[in-house]
């Protein structure tokens, strides 16, 4: 304690000038080791100020163009007999063209890259090995990834190494040349662990599908693999950079129906496709748009920009954003730019490209984002594209923007994402899992995570809490808790009384349940005091009621209780809802009872997990749950939503129950049945989604009965043998 550690201090053994029994040292020696002790401390402040402050003398080897312009790059000649690499091993894999060990292990699971620095090639008679030097497309990528975590200036540290030498377009290098720079990198050793960018690979008559350029033993990210030519697990295949993404900006249109069903843009397509094609467009009219480069137009940046059919003139790639499906034919080529162009604009690509490795195929998935279909059913394609489902193409039409947005967009994003594919390699315990990979990020809030992975503590009572809202209905409220009380999961009843102008009834009227009953005053009239984190609720599971939910029988609420203990980061539900897309309209609808699909459940009856009530509470994004309040209206909805963002998964539909009917009820007692309901529900809908910033809503179509539910069995033998109906 403190009073026995003072009392140490105050006792005989010590004195103000310390230990009695220590004699005291002479004055000469005192100040002999007070300046040896300086000296000493001095060092290590020094030594140590050194180790930890910025050593900016390092960093000159740093790559950047700010610093050094190409034009004073140090120029090196290379001699006619420097040696070539070998053309390039096809049988290379990781594990036995790349030397893991230099990756070594370290904390953040992230490779080291190296950047060699600015040097300028020529022969021996001064001609440079590329027409173009660097180009802006090769100094974003260098840019991008020496801002990026991978980057070190430190050679010894590295376990990838990027040559400065841009090789993106075949087309500007000398071949031989190019390779014998390459050989002359100082770490060069067989191309190991070296990655080499390429976009444009091949050259007239036959385009090679992979740089010809001779690279030993490196991995190479290339702009247009074929299934020949692409090493599996061991090169990546990256789309090709479009310079139209970077110079229009393009405003995101909502995925549905467009004014043509089927686009082509590209210009170079091969005649027979053409032919194919225009065969096509006899056969289906206007919904086939054909576009070729304009004739009347002088070539240029301009004419780039822009595409013809029979005189008439579209912007591209603005016209893309019009058509639900865009065709991506190979040219001389398999890669084409007019991939990303197409992504871009949210329209589903057609990808006619056969033994094409489609960019970052390793990790993404393209049935979501495409339609791929052999070049010699092109006649079929009009009929393949009539079977996809609507719902599919609106699907396939945000994921394809979401694909270009996060992996296409730039050069940063393509360079980024092909060091993070080698890294996952590299650290495959560490490795983006597919659903990283191919699911647009939702909205969250830092800290909060779905209930099935907080660190839960036991519940203090088993069973769930029933949480009753209630105004002055008490006949119908009694009636609720009376059969309430017949659950046997039943651990407590809480009732929130919301009604501030009169007294909820004396406990002695209240109906005698088995289980504690606990009466809640609101200080205000709000729907959102229903998911209140009341500190009466003791229990993981809460059931949200209505004092009007007479109907319920207590096998279905049995039976959602054992559904929702299984799926814990679910609502569970009994009617089920859902939203639409109205296209005339341009925007969403609510759909009440009758439909295949759910994607809501009414909270006037559903389980969820309590952390769920303070979310609604105090993590309700934007101002919904204050205009739930204002509206008295859609507190069902903004949990639904809530839910849905957080888990990314749809609620659970139990029982065939479509609705609550509550036969007793008037217009004027059900809030529900106010004319103006449906329209305010849709345009709650509408307002949610505006505010989350997307629509997180899943759409499922299927609901969870008891196993016997419909079997002819006797009664006995059914769990849950009364299961209501409609």
């Amino acid at each position: 304690s403190y009073v026995e550690v003072s009392d140490m201090y105050t006792s005989g053994k010590y004195s103000s000038r310390g230990p009695a029994l220590i004699p005291r040292m002479k004055t000469k020696h005192r100040i002999y080791y007070i300046t040896l002790f300086s000296v000493v401390l001095l060092g290590l402040i020094a030594t140590g100020m050194f180790q930890f402050w910025p050593h900016s003398i390092e960093s000159t080897a740093d790559w950047t163009l700010d610093k050094r312009s190409v034009h004073d790059a140090p120029l090196i000649r290379l001699p006619v007999s420097s040696p070539i690499p070998e053309r390039g091993d096809l049988s290379c894999r990781m594990h036995t063209c790349f030397d893991v060990y230099r990756c070594g292990y370290n904390p953040k699971n992230r490779i080291k890259v190296y950047i060699y620095p600015l040097q300028r090639f020529v022969d021996e008679l001064g001609v440079p090995i590329s027409s173009t030097g660097l180009s802006r497309e090769y100094n974003d990528l260098l840019s991008a990834i020496s801002d990026s975590d991978f980057y070190t200036d430190d050679i010894t540290r590295a376990c990838l190494f990027i040559p400065s030498i841009d090789v993106l377009n075949q087309n500007s290098l000398r071949i031989r040349e190019t390779a014998q720079a390459l050989a002359m990198l100082p770490r060069w050793d067989k191309g190991m662990n070296h990655l080499l960018f390429n976009m444009l690979p091949g050259g007239p008559p036959d385009y090679n599908t992979a740089l010809d350029v001779p690279r030993d033993r490196a991995l190479l990210a290339g702009g247009g693999f074929s299934t020949w030519t692409y090493r599996q697990g061991y090169d990546v295949s990256i789309p090709v950079y479009s310079p139209l993404s970077a110079d229009v900006e393009q405003p995101e249109k909502q995925p549905g129906p467009r004014r043509y069903f089927i686009l082509s843009s590209q210009t170079a397509i091969h005649r027979e496709y053409r032919a194919e094609l225009e065969r096509l467009k006899e056969e289906n009219g206007e919904a086939l748009l054909l576009l070729d480069k304009c004739s009347n137009l002088s070539q240029g940046a301009a004419s780039a920009r822009k595409r013809c059919y029979k005189g008439q003139v579209y912007d591209y790639p603005q016209i893309l954003q019009e058509s639900s499906f865009c065709v991506v034919l190979r040219g001389a080529r398999l890669g084409q730019a007019a991939l990303s162009d197409v992504l871009q604009a949210g329209c589903v690509p057609v990808i006619l490209a056969d033994s094409y490795i489609l960019p970052f195929s390793e990790v993404l998935d393209w049935k979501r984002a495409s339609v791929v279909i052999p070049e010699e059913k092109l006649s079929e394609m009009y009929t393949i594209l009539k079977s996809i489902p609507h719902r599919q193409v609106e699907e396939m039409q945000r994921q394809a923007h979401w694909f270009w947005e996060a992996y296409f967009s730039s050069m940063k994003a393509i360079g980024l994402t092909t060091l993070q594919i080698i890294n996952d390699r590299i650290y495959p315990y560490a490795a983006r899992t597919y659903e990283q990979w191919n699911n647009p990020p939702v909205v969250k809030w830092s800290s909060v995570n779905s209930p099935l992975f907080l660190p839960l503590i036991p519940p203090r009572a088993p069973g769930f809490t029933a949480v009753v809202l209630t105004y002055d209905r008490v006949e119908s409220l009694f009636r609720v808790i009376t059969e309430i009380s017949k659950v046997p999961s039943l651990a407590k009843l809480l009732v929130v009384w919301n009604n501030q102008n009169k007294s909820p009834p004396e406990e002695s009227l209240w109906p005698k349940i088995g289980v504690p009953l606990k009466v809640v005053r609101t200080k205000e009239n709000k729907l959102s005091n229903r998911f209140f984190p009341y500190d009466e609720i003791e229990t993981e599971a809460v059931l949200a009621i209505d004092d009007d939910i007479i109907m319920l029988t207590s096998d279905e609420l049995q039976f959602g209780y054992e559904v929702w203990r299984e799926f814990p980061d679910r609502l569970v539900g009994y009617p089920g809802r859902l939203h639409l897309w109205d296209h005339e309209m341009g925007k969403w609808k609510y759909e009440s009872e009758w439909t295949n699909e759910v994607s809501m459940v009414l909270t006037g009856a559903a389980f969820y997990h309590k952390y769920f009530n303070y979310l609604y509470t105090y993590k309700m994004p934007g101002d919904i749950k204050n205009w739930v309040d204002a509206h008295m209206n859609c507190e069902d909805i903004a949990m639904n939503f809530l839910v849905a963002n957080i888990t990314g998964k749809a609620p659970i539909k139990v029982t065939p129950r479509k609705k609550f009917k509550c036969p007793e009820c008037t217009a004027i007692d059900g809030l529900s049945l106010d004319q103006t309901h449906m329209v305010e529900r849709s345009e709650c809908i509408n307002k949610f989604a505006s505010v989350f910033g997307t629509m997180p809503l899943k759409v499922v179509e299927h609901r969870a009965d008891p196993v016997l539910y419909k079997d002819d069995f006797p009664e006995k033998l059914k769990s849950f043998p009364n299961i209501g109906s409609l």
